[in-house]
């Protein structure tokens, strides 16, 4: 999650100032839609300080009530960061242009509302393209869509999703406001408001829904699973694996939970040296994988396998 600070910071510090720039253009001019893009800009700001909080909390040690640590604080604070978009930023938004449609007020002075968005296209733009050559750095192989899907830190792909949704709105705020400019049809900056409303709304619902997976316990990603699988298949003594379950408990932190079987007559001396060699080939082929249980499952008509044999760590 480390990568991920500057490019928060960044965005914060640009948000903060262009929404001061936006709600100056605003009071001055009587725009819908730029009022709307400077709650967008707020939001925004609010939303990047509750990643940091977040990051912070997830780093808390492991406790008697969170043995496990606090890694998916970061996956809570994303969720209220969506639910924070959808309720203010797309309801206030809708509601502006809603009230501005069915009574239209005349924008004044035009020309600092263009001033205003020209800057802030250009410094969104230029926090956009950091976070996405950041994103980029980080993706590998997968394309865009795929790398937000199957991403296990949302606070890198949170700040792309917000830096592109306030670049569509920024435009489409500029046409809202040179279309009722240009024809004096003042409905346009009302319908302008409302299309940054439903953008923002979008945003925030898929922003949910790649969060909400992780908050509740995704896996690890496929081929993770697959190679552990493969090293558990291949360890001494080991005849077959049953299962292999994991779940992220944060963006760094996988837990991995093994049933094997093991062959007939393999001593209990045996399956706790091939746990413990296990153990350390998976986290040596896994950084992100912090722990390890192995359940060794008895044969049917075998007696039990004694608890001593059944080994975690």
């Amino acid at each position: 999650m480390a990568e991920s600070k500057p490019v928060i910071y960044a965005a914060m510090g640009g948000n903060l100032l262009i929404a001061v720039t936006k709600f100056v253009a605003a009071a001055i001019t009587g725009s819908s839609a730029m009022l709307s893009e400077g709650i967008h800009s707020v939001v925004d700001t609010g939303n990047q300080i509750l990643l940091l909080l977040g990051m912070k909390r997830a780093k808390r040690p492991p406790s008697p009530q969170f043995p496990f640590g606090h890694g998916k604080e970061i996956y809570f604070w994303s969720f209220v960061v969506a639910l924070l978009i959808f309720a203010i930023g797309s309801g206030v938004s809708l509601y502006e242009g809603v009230i501005h449609i069915l009574h239209p007020e005349p924008i004044e002075s035009p020309l600092v509302n263009y001033v205003v968005l020209g800057l802030g296209i250009l410094f969104e733009g230029a926090s956009w393209a950091f976070a996405l050559n950041e994103f980029r750095k980080t993706k590998g192989k997968w394309g865009y869509v795929e790398a937000v899907h199957r991403g296990k830190d949302p606070s890198m792909f949170v700040v792309i999703f917000e830096d592109s949704a306030a670049l569509l709105g920024l435009m489409v705020a500029l046409v809202g406001v040179a279309l009722s400019q240009w024809t004096g049809i003042l409905l346009f900056d009302g319908i302008a408001s409302v299309i940054i409303g439903l953008l923002l709304g979008g945003t925030a619902i898929w922003l949910a829904k790649e969060t909400k997976s992780l908050l509740i316990g995704e896996s690890a990603n496929q081929n993770v699973v697959e190679n552990i699988r493969q090293l558990a298949g291949s360890a001494d003594g080991v005849e077959g694996v049953n299962e292999v379950l994991t779940m992220h408990m944060g963006p760094n932190f996988i837990l991995v939970n093994l049933s094997v079987r093991f062959a007939r007559n393999t001593t209990a001396e045996q399956i706790e040296r091939t746990i413990v060699r296990l153990d350390r080939e998976i986290k040596q082929a896994h950084d992100s994988v912090k722990r390890v249980f192995v359940e060794a499952e008895a044969r049917a008509g075998v007696d039990k396998i004694p608890p001593e044999s059944l080994a975690s760590s």
